[in-house]
Formats: structure tokens, C-alpha cells, sequence
């Protein structure tokens, strides 16, 4: 079982415009959609369309909309009561494939209720293959809190996926509390690195840059690069994955379908190339689909996406 943690859900409501968005103009949308999101949401949409268990545990209340969307979907969750709605965040998505979006801050979360967060993944633990804690947090909310968590959830494969202020706090704590995997992309990996965004996009600085974090104690980096792929850094060693060729129609939820191909082919014992093949093989599929789509397994294709081992990577 996948574990979840979504601090700052949201209900991702996308705009499909049939021109190209014009700043100040008055546009028709040809259709509108809304699903269940925020990161750690996302990656559960992709698990539980594997048919692999998880469980999603979020802030939300009865009547919560949010709730009634992840019971729809038949996605399972385990909400913890906070006296906030979750928030709204909009994509405006272009036929050829540009998403522009907003994002609304969420709401402050007690500290009743972030203890209440972390209590459900202390009894969630003890049955889970992994605990993922990803996406922002609220505003207020103290931003060492994943440090926090990881601190207190010892005896489970933790895997991160944040940024900003988060990421940083959790990057001070990485001699004493690092996560088995972390997902940065290449503007994330800068911010742990001190790096160029622009250079860490090419895959052998990108894996130079994810180095220094396996050498603090991270066991896996996974860094998604856009349109260059992927690499994956291990104490064994470094892989890049070229992305397939696809015709991209939005950038939303591509990191973290990445993130969750990743997870499902650890689940099925697939060595690090391969991890990183299914990783992109994810990330790609949603960034073929519209809107905020997540994928399923009928959506990829890992054979399509080609690994390279990075023997490079301690050159100069």
C-alpha cells in the first residue's frame, strides 16, 4: 500500500480555451472540468488507477466537495477534520498544450489538526511500502513540518516531492532525517544545489547536482527535467531517460505521475534503470493528456522510453 499526504488539497478546476490565451480578452471556454488534486492526491489518482492500494489522508470535512469527488473516483482517503474548505486552484489550458495556472494559498491548518495529520500517518505506517509527502503546505503552517514528519515516521520508506521554503527546511535536515527518495524538478534541484535552473536541465549537471544530496544521505534522487527526461541517482550510480516523442497537451500532474510510475515499478521489483524507465514512461503519458488527466498503466509505454547510464558523472 501507497500512503499519501496531502497537506494543501485543492479541487482542480481546468479551463480549456480553443484559442490562444489573450491577457485583458473576453474568452469562451469549450469545457470546463473540475477533479479532485493537490499533489499528494494526484499521486494516489495514478496508484489507485494501477489497481494498487492507497490510501490518501488529507485535511476535510463532511460535505467537503473535495471528499465527495475522491469518493467517486474511488479513490480512498482518510480525512482529518479542519474547519477550512479546501481551496481552488485553476488551470487554463490552450489546445497546444500551454497551461497557465493559479493557485489559490489554502487555508492555515491548527495545530489540532497537523497533529491529527500526523497521528493518521503513524497508524497508517506500519502497513504501508511507502509514505509520500508531497506538495505545499498551507500558509502558517511551519515550513520544517515534512522535516518533522520524518523525524517522527522512522521505520518506513519515506518520498518527498515539495519546494520553496519546505524543500529547504528539509534540505537542513538531511544528515538526520533524509527521505529514501526524493522527486525535485529542475527549478527544485537549483534550490537544494545553490544551481542554475536553466544548466541543471541538462541530465549529467542535473545528476552531478542530485550527487551531493545522495552523499547527505537521500537514497534515491529522482529529477524530472521536462522535455530532456529524467535522472535517477542512486549510491550505484546514475541513469538518464530520454523522454518519448509526444504531442504535449499540459504540463499538470506530470511530476507527480512520474513520481507514482516510479513507486509502482518499485512495487514490482524493477531495478533503478527500470524504475526511472516507468518514471518517465508516467510522466510523459500525462503530459500527452489534457487538462489535468492523470494516467493509467494504458497510457504508457516504458518500452518507448530509452536509459542511459551516466558514467560521466564524476567528469570534468
Amino acid at each position: 500500500m501507497i500512503v499519501t499526504l496531502t497537506a494543501n488539497p485543492s479541487i482542480d478546476r481546468t479551463v480549456n480555451l480553443p484559442d490562444p490565451l489573450r491577457r485583458g480578452a473576453v474568452h469562451r471556454a469549450e469545457t470546463v472540468l473540475s477533479q479532485p488534486g493537490g499533489k499528494g492526491v494526484n499521486v494516489s489518482r495514478v496508484i489507485a488507477a494501477a489497481g494498487v492500494e492507497t490510501i490518501a489522508v488529507l485535511p476535510g470535512n463532511d460535505g467537503d466537495p473535495l471528499l465527495r469527488m475522491l469518493t467517486d473516483a474511488d479513490i480512498a482517503h482518510r480525512p482529518v477534520p479542519c474547519p477550512t474548505p479546501a481551496r481552488t486552484n485553476l488551470t487554463v489550458a490552450e489546445r497546444d498544450g500551454t497551461t497557465t495556472k493559479i493557485n489559490e494559498p489554502g487555508s492555515s491548518l491548527s495545530a489540532e489538526c497537523l497533529a491529527a495529520l500526523a497521528n493518521q500517518l503513524d497508524e497508517l505506517a506500519d502497513k504501508a511500502s511507502w509514505v509520500v509527502l508531497s506538495g505545499s503546505l498551507p500558509p502558517a503552517v511551519p515550513t520544517d513540518w515534512y522535516a518533522y514528519l520524518l523525524h517522527r515516521l522512522r521505520g518506513v520508506r519515506i518520498a518527498v516531492d515539495t519546494s520553496d521554503a519546505p524543500l529547504l527546511a528539509l534540505a537542513a535536515e538531511l544528515e538526520s532525517a533524509a527521505p529514501q527518495l526524493l522527486k525535485p524538478n529542475a527549478e527544485e534541484l537549483a534550490q537544494l544545489t545553490h544551481g542554475d535552473p536553466a544548466e541543471l536541465e541538462d541530465p549529467v549537471a542535473a545528476a552531478r547536482a542530485a550527487s551531493t544530496l545522495v552523499a547527505r544521505g537521500v537514497d534515491a534522487v529522482l529529477a524530472t527535467l521536462g522535455a530532456a527526461g529524467a535522472v535517477l541517482v542512486t549510491a550505484d550510480g546514475a541513469w538518464h531517460a530520454a523522454a518519448p516523442a509526444i504531442t504535449p497537451r499540459s504540463t499538470v500532474g506530470a511530476g507527480d505521475s512520474a513520481l507514482a510510475g516510479y513507486l509502482l515499478a518499485d512495487l514490482d521489483g524493477l531495478d533503478a534503470p527500470n524504475r526511472l524507465r516507468r518514471a518517465v514512461a508516467y510522466g510523459s503519458a500525462a503530459a500527452a493528456l489534457p487538462g489535468t488527466g492523470l494516467p493509467g498503466p494504458h497510457h504508457t509505454d516504458p518500452r518507448a522510453v530509452a536509459v542511459t547510464a551516466l558514467e560521466t558523472l564524476h567528469s570534468r
